[in-house]
Protein backbone atom coordinates (compact mmCIF):
# COMPACT_ATOMS: atom_id res chain seq x y z
CA UNK A 1 0.00 0.00 0.00
CA UNK A 2 1.29 3.61 -0.56
CA UNK A 3 3.84 4.64 1.98
CA UNK A 4 4.97 0.89 2.71
CA UNK A 5 8.55 0.87 3.22
CA UNK A 6 10.87 -2.11 1.82
CA UNK A 7 13.94 -1.99 3.42
CA UNK A 8 16.77 -3.23 1.42
CA UNK A 9 20.10 -2.71 3.77
CA UNK A 10 21.77 -0.09 1.66
CA UNK A 11 18.53 1.53 0.32
CA UNK A 12 14.66 1.80 1.58
CA UNK A 13 12.10 2.18 -1.42
CA UNK A 14 8.87 3.72 -0.18
CA UNK A 15 5.46 2.65 -1.96
CA UNK A 16 4.41 6.34 -3.25
CA UNK A 17 1.22 4.99 -6.03
CA UNK A 18 0.01 2.44 -8.38
CA UNK A 19 1.15 2.65 -12.34
CA UNK A 20 -1.09 -0.65 -12.96
CA UNK A 21 -2.14 -4.04 -12.15
CA UNK A 22 -3.26 -7.25 -14.03
CA UNK A 23 -4.02 -10.65 -12.78
CA UNK A 24 -0.53 -11.29 -12.02
CA UNK A 25 0.73 -8.57 -10.42
CA UNK A 26 0.95 -4.62 -9.55
CA UNK A 27 3.36 -1.73 -10.71
CA UNK A 28 4.08 0.72 -7.85
CA UNK A 29 5.93 4.46 -9.05
CA UNK A 30 8.24 3.99 -5.40
CA UNK A 31 11.49 6.22 -4.29
CA UNK A 32 14.66 4.94 -3.53
CA UNK A 33 16.28 6.44 -0.97
CA UNK A 34 19.83 5.43 -0.30
CA UNK A 35 21.42 4.95 3.20
CA UNK A 36 23.91 7.88 4.72
CA UNK A 37 27.61 6.55 4.92
CA UNK A 38 27.06 4.26 1.93
CA UNK A 39 28.99 5.06 -1.34
CA UNK A 40 25.49 6.59 -2.81
CA UNK A 41 24.91 8.51 0.45
CA UNK A 42 24.81 11.46 -0.64
CA UNK A 43 22.20 11.19 -3.52
CA UNK A 44 19.02 12.13 -3.77
CA UNK A 45 16.39 10.19 -3.89
CA UNK A 46 15.29 8.36 -6.84
CA UNK A 47 11.61 7.09 -8.29
CA UNK A 48 11.52 4.14 -9.76
CA UNK A 49 9.19 1.71 -11.17
CA UNK A 50 8.65 -1.72 -8.87
CA UNK A 51 6.61 -4.86 -10.10
CA UNK A 52 5.32 -7.23 -7.45
CA UNK A 53 3.52 -10.78 -8.27
CA UNK A 54 0.29 -11.42 -6.41
CA UNK A 55 1.03 -14.02 -4.18
CA UNK A 56 -1.36 -16.58 -5.90
CA UNK A 57 0.68 -15.42 -9.15
CA UNK A 58 4.03 -16.24 -6.77
CA UNK A 59 2.90 -20.17 -6.11
CA UNK A 60 2.85 -20.73 -10.18
CA UNK A 61 6.17 -21.65 -10.97
CA UNK A 62 5.52 -20.84 -14.61
CA UNK A 63 4.47 -17.12 -13.76
CA UNK A 64 7.66 -16.62 -11.64
CA UNK A 65 9.61 -18.09 -14.64
CA UNK A 66 8.34 -15.45 -17.02
CA UNK A 67 9.11 -12.91 -13.96
CA UNK A 68 12.72 -14.24 -13.36
CA UNK A 69 12.85 -14.66 -16.86
CA UNK A 70 12.44 -10.41 -17.48
CA UNK A 71 14.68 -9.77 -14.70
CA UNK A 72 17.92 -11.51 -16.67
CA UNK A 73 17.07 -9.71 -19.84
CA UNK A 74 16.81 -6.51 -18.21
CA UNK A 75 20.09 -7.30 -16.46
CA UNK A 76 21.81 -8.25 -19.20
CA UNK A 77 20.74 -5.44 -21.16
CA UNK A 78 22.41 -1.74 -20.86
CA UNK A 79 20.91 0.91 -23.79
CA UNK A 80 19.70 4.30 -23.36
CA UNK A 81 16.21 3.04 -25.33
CA UNK A 82 15.64 0.28 -23.12
CA UNK A 83 14.29 0.30 -19.44
CA UNK A 84 17.18 -0.09 -17.02
CA UNK A 85 17.49 -2.84 -14.88
CA UNK A 86 17.48 -1.62 -10.95
CA UNK A 87 17.17 -4.86 -8.46
CA UNK A 88 14.93 -8.29 -7.97
CA UNK A 89 14.59 -9.50 -4.65
CA UNK A 90 11.39 -10.86 -2.06
CA UNK A 91 9.17 -8.61 -0.93
CA UNK A 92 6.45 -10.42 1.60
CA UNK A 93 7.01 -13.76 0.07
CA UNK A 94 6.66 -12.47 -3.54
CA UNK A 95 8.93 -11.49 -6.59
CA UNK A 96 9.65 -7.79 -6.75
CA UNK A 97 11.46 -6.28 -9.54
CA UNK A 98 12.68 -2.46 -9.58
CA UNK A 99 13.76 -0.81 -13.11
CA UNK A 100 13.58 2.44 -14.21
CA UNK A 101 10.57 4.62 -14.13
CA UNK A 102 9.69 6.61 -17.28
CA UNK A 103 7.71 9.86 -16.91
CA UNK A 104 5.72 9.79 -20.04
CA UNK A 105 3.37 8.16 -22.11
CA UNK A 106 3.06 4.85 -24.29
CA UNK A 107 3.54 5.00 -27.69
CA UNK A 108 -0.03 3.46 -27.74
CA UNK A 109 -1.38 6.78 -26.31
CA UNK A 110 0.43 8.59 -28.70
CA UNK A 111 -0.37 7.14 -31.15
CA UNK A 112 -3.91 7.44 -30.23
CA UNK A 113 -3.94 11.28 -30.19
CA UNK A 114 -2.58 11.78 -33.59
CA UNK A 115 -5.82 9.30 -34.61
CA UNK A 116 -7.94 12.01 -32.80
CA UNK A 117 -6.54 14.78 -34.43
CA UNK A 118 -6.88 13.24 -37.70
CA UNK A 119 -10.68 12.33 -37.04
CA UNK A 120 -11.35 15.66 -35.92
CA UNK A 121 -9.63 17.43 -38.96
CA UNK A 122 -11.80 15.33 -41.28
CA UNK A 123 -10.55 12.73 -44.39
CA UNK A 124 -8.50 14.08 -46.47
CA UNK A 125 -7.03 17.09 -43.89
CA UNK A 126 -4.72 15.35 -41.68
CA UNK A 127 -2.24 12.36 -41.87
CA UNK A 128 -3.86 9.45 -40.58
CA UNK A 129 -1.50 8.90 -38.00
CA UNK A 130 2.10 10.61 -37.66
CA UNK A 131 3.60 12.73 -39.60
CA UNK A 132 6.84 10.65 -41.40
CA UNK A 133 9.77 11.77 -39.44
CA UNK A 134 7.97 11.82 -36.26
CA UNK A 135 7.24 8.25 -36.96
CA UNK A 136 11.13 7.54 -38.19
CA UNK A 137 11.85 8.95 -34.78
CA UNK A 138 10.55 6.83 -32.39
CA UNK A 139 10.92 3.79 -34.43
CA UNK A 140 14.74 4.19 -35.34
CA UNK A 141 15.49 4.23 -31.05
CA UNK A 142 12.96 0.74 -31.15
CA UNK A 143 15.11 -0.68 -33.44
CA UNK A 144 18.10 0.23 -31.47
CA UNK A 145 16.68 -1.51 -28.86
CA UNK A 146 16.08 -4.36 -30.51
CA UNK A 147 19.46 -4.38 -32.16
CA UNK A 148 21.15 -4.48 -28.88
CA UNK A 149 18.50 -7.28 -28.05
CA UNK A 150 19.12 -9.42 -30.70
CA UNK A 151 22.86 -8.92 -30.49
CA UNK A 152 22.58 -10.65 -26.95
CA UNK A 153 20.71 -13.58 -27.82
CA UNK A 154 16.86 -12.27 -26.67
CA UNK A 155 13.50 -12.10 -28.35
CA UNK A 156 11.48 -9.86 -26.80
CA UNK A 157 8.48 -11.56 -28.34
CA UNK A 158 5.71 -8.76 -27.06
CA UNK A 159 6.53 -5.51 -29.45
CA UNK A 160 3.57 -3.54 -29.69
CA UNK A 161 2.82 -0.20 -28.75
CA UNK A 162 1.74 -0.59 -24.90
CA UNK A 163 4.97 -1.96 -24.51
CA UNK A 164 7.14 1.31 -25.92
CA UNK A 165 7.38 4.42 -23.61
CA UNK A 166 7.84 7.70 -24.79
CA UNK A 167 9.55 9.62 -22.17
CA UNK A 168 8.76 13.28 -21.99
CA UNK A 169 12.05 14.57 -23.10
CA UNK A 170 11.38 12.54 -26.30
CA UNK A 171 13.32 9.58 -25.49
CA UNK A 172 11.91 5.86 -26.63
CA UNK A 173 12.11 2.92 -23.95
CA UNK A 174 11.29 -0.33 -24.69
CA UNK A 175 9.91 -2.44 -21.77
CA UNK A 176 8.06 -5.74 -20.53
CA UNK A 177 10.49 -8.20 -21.27
CA UNK A 178 8.23 -10.79 -19.84
CA UNK A 179 7.97 -13.21 -22.18
CA UNK A 180 10.94 -12.95 -23.76
CA UNK A 181 12.66 -16.05 -24.96
CA UNK A 182 16.71 -15.95 -23.54
CA UNK A 183 18.52 -18.79 -26.00
CA UNK A 184 20.60 -19.83 -23.18
CA UNK A 185 17.74 -20.37 -20.84
CA UNK A 186 15.71 -23.91 -21.26
CA UNK A 187 12.85 -22.99 -19.09
CA UNK A 188 10.85 -21.21 -21.34
CA UNK A 189 11.26 -23.44 -24.15
CA UNK A 190 7.97 -22.91 -27.26
CA UNK A 191 5.13 -24.63 -25.90
CA UNK A 192 2.51 -25.15 -28.19
CA UNK A 193 -0.39 -24.61 -25.96
CA UNK A 194 1.23 -21.29 -24.72
CA UNK A 195 1.63 -19.17 -27.39
CA UNK A 196 2.29 -15.78 -25.67
CA UNK A 197 1.46 -12.44 -27.65
CA UNK A 198 -0.54 -10.10 -29.01
CA UNK A 199 -2.54 -11.44 -31.67
CA UNK A 200 -2.30 -7.93 -33.71
CA UNK A 201 1.41 -7.54 -33.82
CA UNK A 202 2.65 -11.34 -33.49
CA UNK A 203 4.62 -13.04 -36.00
CA UNK A 204 3.28 -15.90 -38.03
CA UNK A 205 6.31 -18.40 -36.46
CA UNK A 206 4.97 -17.09 -32.68
CA UNK A 207 1.28 -17.47 -33.73
CA UNK A 208 2.15 -21.05 -34.67
CA UNK A 209 4.46 -21.31 -31.51
CA UNK A 210 7.64 -22.28 -34.03
CA UNK A 211 11.11 -21.57 -33.05
CA UNK A 212 11.57 -17.52 -33.07
CA UNK A 213 14.96 -15.37 -33.42
CA UNK A 214 15.11 -11.46 -34.43
CA UNK A 215 13.02 -11.81 -37.00
CA UNK A 216 10.08 -12.64 -35.35
CA UNK A 217 10.65 -8.74 -32.99
CA UNK A 218 10.84 -7.10 -36.44
CA UNK A 219 8.21 -8.19 -37.84
CA UNK A 220 6.26 -6.79 -34.84
CA UNK A 221 8.06 -4.06 -35.18
CA UNK A 222 7.02 -3.11 -38.74
CA UNK A 223 3.56 -3.68 -37.73
CA UNK A 224 3.95 -0.67 -34.90
CA UNK A 225 5.61 1.25 -37.93
CA UNK A 226 2.82 0.54 -40.22
CA UNK A 227 0.12 1.57 -37.39
CA UNK A 228 2.36 5.17 -36.50
CA UNK A 229 1.97 5.97 -40.20
CA UNK A 230 -1.39 4.80 -40.62
CA UNK A 231 -3.20 5.25 -37.35
CA UNK A 232 -3.91 1.34 -37.38
CA UNK A 233 -2.22 -2.05 -37.91
CA UNK A 234 -2.22 -3.99 -40.64
CA UNK A 235 -4.93 -6.48 -39.25
CA UNK A 236 -7.77 -4.71 -37.16
CA UNK A 237 -8.45 -6.22 -33.97
CA UNK A 238 -11.20 -4.23 -33.37
CA UNK A 239 -14.03 -5.98 -34.63
CA UNK A 240 -12.46 -9.42 -34.79
CA UNK A 241 -11.92 -12.51 -32.12
CA UNK A 242 -7.89 -12.58 -31.38
CA UNK A 243 -8.44 -15.94 -32.65
CA UNK A 244 -8.85 -14.89 -36.09
CA UNK A 245 -6.44 -12.20 -35.94
CA UNK A 246 -3.76 -14.56 -35.19
CA UNK A 247 -5.25 -16.26 -38.46
CA UNK A 248 -5.04 -13.57 -40.42
CA UNK A 249 -1.27 -13.14 -39.21
CA UNK A 250 -0.65 -16.49 -40.45
CA UNK A 251 -2.66 -16.75 -43.44
CA UNK A 252 -3.68 -13.20 -44.68
CA UNK A 253 -1.21 -11.01 -46.87
CA UNK A 254 -1.68 -7.17 -45.06
CA UNK A 255 -2.94 -4.66 -47.39
CA UNK A 256 -0.54 -2.11 -48.95
CA UNK A 257 0.04 0.89 -46.68
CA UNK A 258 -1.39 2.74 -49.36
CA UNK A 259 -5.03 1.79 -48.80
CA UNK A 260 -4.60 3.65 -45.74
CA UNK A 261 -1.80 6.29 -46.27
CA UNK A 262 -2.35 7.77 -50.29
CA UNK A 263 1.00 10.09 -48.98
CA UNK A 264 3.09 7.15 -49.00
CA UNK A 265 5.87 6.77 -51.47
CA UNK A 266 4.93 3.18 -53.21
CA UNK A 267 8.49 2.15 -52.43
CA UNK A 268 7.09 1.69 -48.81
CA UNK A 269 4.83 -1.12 -50.19
CA UNK A 270 7.27 -2.72 -51.23
CA UNK A 271 9.57 -2.71 -47.56
CA UNK A 272 6.38 -3.43 -45.80
CA UNK A 273 6.01 -6.60 -47.94
CA UNK A 274 9.75 -8.08 -47.20
CA UNK A 275 9.24 -6.73 -43.36
CA UNK A 276 5.89 -8.74 -43.08
CA UNK A 277 6.50 -11.51 -45.00
CA UNK A 278 5.21 -14.60 -43.78
CA UNK A 279 8.29 -17.06 -44.19
CA UNK A 280 11.08 -15.30 -41.79
CA UNK A 281 13.39 -15.77 -44.76
CA UNK A 282 12.34 -13.16 -46.64
CA UNK A 283 12.23 -10.52 -44.12
CA UNK A 284 15.32 -7.73 -42.92
CA UNK A 285 18.02 -10.32 -41.36
CA UNK A 286 18.23 -7.69 -38.77
CA UNK A 287 17.06 -4.43 -36.85
CA UNK A 288 19.86 -2.10 -38.51
CA UNK A 289 19.67 -3.09 -41.89
CA UNK A 290 15.64 -2.98 -42.12
CA UNK A 291 15.85 0.82 -40.21
CA UNK A 292 18.45 1.75 -43.18
CA UNK A 293 15.70 0.50 -45.72
CA UNK A 294 12.99 2.63 -44.25
CA UNK A 295 15.07 5.68 -43.64
CA UNK A 296 16.31 5.63 -47.34
CA UNK A 297 12.73 4.82 -48.43
CA UNK A 298 11.54 7.63 -46.55
CA UNK A 299 14.05 10.15 -48.14
CA UNK A 300 15.76 10.64 -44.20
CA UNK A 301 19.36 11.37 -44.61
CA UNK A 302 21.65 9.55 -42.40
CA UNK A 303 22.91 10.36 -39.20
CA UNK A 304 25.00 10.16 -36.41
CA UNK A 305 22.52 8.71 -34.27
CA UNK A 306 21.57 6.38 -36.20
CA UNK A 307 25.13 4.79 -36.92
CA UNK A 308 25.28 4.91 -33.22
CA UNK A 309 22.72 2.85 -32.88
CA UNK A 310 24.49 0.57 -34.95
CA UNK A 311 28.00 0.80 -32.98
CA UNK A 312 26.28 -0.15 -29.49
CA UNK A 313 24.88 -3.17 -31.02
CA UNK A 314 28.49 -4.57 -32.65
CA UNK A 315 29.82 -3.70 -29.29
CA UNK A 316 27.10 -5.43 -27.42
CA UNK A 317 28.32 -8.70 -28.23
CA UNK A 318 31.83 -7.87 -28.63
CA UNK A 319 34.77 -9.63 -26.81
CA UNK A 320 35.08 -7.91 -23.78
CA UNK A 321 38.05 -5.82 -23.70
CA UNK A 322 39.70 -2.75 -21.13
CA UNK A 323 38.07 0.36 -23.02
CA UNK A 324 35.02 -1.57 -24.23
CA UNK A 325 32.73 -0.36 -20.78
CA UNK A 326 33.80 3.43 -21.87
CA UNK A 327 33.21 3.07 -25.63
CA UNK A 328 29.65 2.19 -25.13
CA UNK A 329 28.93 4.43 -22.21
CA UNK A 330 30.18 7.64 -24.59
CA UNK A 331 27.53 6.02 -27.41
CA UNK A 332 24.95 5.76 -24.97
CA UNK A 333 25.38 9.47 -23.74
CA UNK A 334 25.44 10.55 -26.93
CA UNK A 335 22.43 9.29 -27.87
CA UNK A 336 20.55 10.46 -25.30
CA UNK A 337 21.87 14.04 -25.88
CA UNK A 338 20.81 13.55 -29.49
CA UNK A 339 17.29 12.59 -29.41
CA UNK A 340 16.57 15.08 -26.50
CA UNK A 341 17.79 17.56 -29.53
CA UNK A 342 15.97 16.19 -31.97
CA UNK A 343 12.64 15.45 -29.97
CA UNK A 344 12.56 19.76 -29.51
CA UNK A 345 13.22 20.40 -33.21
CA UNK A 346 10.43 17.05 -34.23
CA UNK A 347 7.89 18.88 -31.46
Amino acid sequence: MPGAVIDRGDTRIVLDARLGEGGMGIVWRAWRFHAPGTPRGAEPPEPIALKVLRPAANKHEEVRAFFLNEAEALRRLSHPNIVRFIDLFECGGSLALAMEYVDGDTLEAVIARHVARARIAGPGAALPGMPFRRAWYYFQQLLGALAATHALGIVHRDVKPSNILIRRDGIVKLTDYGIARLTHLDALVERPDLAPGTGAYMSPEQVLSRPLDGRSDLYSAAIVLFEMLCGRPPFHAEDKSEFMVRQEQVHTHPPPIRTFLIQAPPVLDALFMRALAKDPAIRFANAIEMGTAFRQALGIPDTPEWRAQADIAREANAPPDATKGDRIQTLRDFLVQRYKTLAMMTA
